[in-house]
């Protein structure tokens, strides 16, 4: 049996209306990278029961696809788009966000709504807040559907995200359009300050279970489960190495369980790593540590002191029991991000859904 990912259609949904019912405003469900790895075919299916406002992606290409799968609603491309991609975002119906006065009568002369990107701080894409006024000329006599922006550090608590509010809303003014659609708040965004008074709010992470604010009033469901069955078992004795590099040293008689899955099955190879905490897996409800470093098809793990036999089901990531591993311990563990976790397990193992 190969690692195996499940993905439960019915956390994503009470996650996008614990997302809802928190910002009193509607969603546009980020679901770019094929939903943060989850599957975009079955997550925007699923998303339809919270009537979302418009999905959000990142390429021409993902849009297409969400065409292709018969979505309707607005589709907004937010990576910037060459002049030379407009034609095929217009033959899709998609609604491309734009940040100069070239790119929006370029994008005019095809006709279809758009958003104004504005840059109020991540100096990643749009105008530059103290700029707007450059293409105030050009959005007057090709009015866009909205404006919208994006926080860098909406989960922390240091004065960043109101600052760039106070840019967002001087932006807005100078532009003059009075009654423009804006949204600016992703997944932390709305976990931290609650209600919106924008037209929508744009949940990413949280959806698929991967974003947790310490304190916080609204927690995310685990939406992923990697599970993987236990292929060999054998038993070290003291000064046996365990692994490439033979990181794990046994320091008394141990039991080791092999599990069939690694890092090409989205498995993050740095877990456990550099002295970081949280290398551990779920077997019956118990948490094991992981004995090694994680290789391209196979993990070890420390089974001296629980009941494992040949074919056992092992969670390393989702709910086993009272317990649960997150995407974001995961990604604690290894040193990388919870998005990062999650995106990664768009790989071989082979791929299911659950809905209540």
């Amino acid at each position: 049996m190969p690692a195996r990912i499940e993905v439960d259609l019915s956390a994503v949904i009470r996650n996008a209306r614990a997302m809802a019912d928190r910002s009193g405003t509607r969603l546009i469900p980020m679901v770019k990278a094929d939903a943060y790895g989850m599957g975009v075919g079955p997550v925007v299916r699923a998303l339809e029961a919270v009537g979302p406002w418009g999905f959000g992606v990142a390429t021409v290409a993902e849009g297409e696809e969400l065409r292709a799968l018969g979505v309707r609603r607005p589709v907004i491309v937010f990576t910037p788009l060459l002049e030379d991609e407009l034609p095929a975002a217009s033959a899709a119906r998609l609604t491309p966000s734009l940040g100069s006065a070239a790119a929006i009568r370029a994008w005019g002369a095809l006709g279809g709504p758009w958003q104004l990107s504005v840059d109020t701080g991540m100096s990643r894409a749009g105008v530059q807040w103290r700029e707007v006024s450059a293409v105030r000329e050009a959005a007057a006599s090709s009015r866009p559907e909205g404006v919208f922006t994006h926080f860098h550090s909406a989960e922390l608590d240091d004065g960043t995200m109101q600052e760039q509010d106070r840019r967002f809303e001087d932006a807005v003014a100078t532009l003059g359009l009075s009654g423009i659609m804006t949204h600016t708040d992703n997944s932390a965004a709305v976990i931290r300050r609650g209600r919106s008074n924008r037209a929508a709010v744009r949940p990413g992470i949280f959806l698929y279970g991967g974003q947790s604010i310490p304190g916080s009033a609204v927690e995310p469901e685990p939406v992923a489960y990697l599970r993987a069955p236990v292929a060999d078992l054998r038993t070290c004795e003291p000064g046996d190495t365990v692994s490439y590099g033979a990181k794990f040293t046994a320091l008394r008689r141990t039991r080791v369980a092999t599990l069939a899955c690694g890092y090409a099955d989205g498995y993050p190879r740095n877990v456990g790593l550099h002295g970081r905490s949280g290398s551990s897996v779920l077997l019956r409800g118990r948490r094991l540590p992981i004995v090694g470093r994680v290789t391209m098809d196979m993990i070890m793990i420390d089974v001296t002191d629980v009941e494992c036999a040949l074919g056992d089901t092992v969670t390393l990531i989702g709910r086993d029991g009272d317990d649960v591993i997150t995407v974001g311990e995961v990604g604690a563990s290894a040193g990388i991000s919870p998005y990062e976790v999650l995106v990664g397990m768009n790989s071989r193992a082979v791929r299911s859904y659950r809905e209540d």
